[in-house]
């Protein structure tokens, strides 16, 4: 009875960690769903402007320079937006499975409780 005993305290411990670290991941999905879009959007208005395209002619080591770096900065946010929407989606499912399993151990500790007859009075 005290392997089980510890096992479950384990299993709740453990629970109990993955909800604390829940909230830093549901803000590392938030950042990545707000800065992603904007990091593409600038790269995207800097990319199609036409003064880039002056540059482009008079500048050109440091045009094909810029397009490179500009190019990592799509690339690597379309990453990061892609990753923050999925971590948001496994988040959300996390929350309501946890939200079911402490609302049937609760029904469980109701149930035993009152088979027993354990109530406080």
């Amino acid at each position: 009875m005290s392997d089980n005993n510890n096992i479950l305290s384990s299993m709740d411990l453990f629970i109990e960690k993955i909800q604390q670290l829940k909230g830093l991941m549901l803000g590392v999905s938030f950042s990545a769903l707000i800065l992603a879009p904007l990091a593409i959007g600038i790269s995207l208005y800097l990319l199609t402007h036409p003064k880039f395209l002056h540059l482009v002619e008079n500048e050109a080591e440091f045009a094909i320079l810029l397009t490179v770096l500009l190019t990592a900065v799509l690339v690597t946010s379309g990453i990061w937006l892609v990753a923050g929407v999925q971590q948001f989606r496994s988040l959300s499912t996390w929350n309501k499975r946890y939200n079911n399993y402490m609302k049937k151990r609760e029904d469980l500790d109701k149930d035993i409780t009152s088979k027993f007859h354990l109530d406080k009075e």
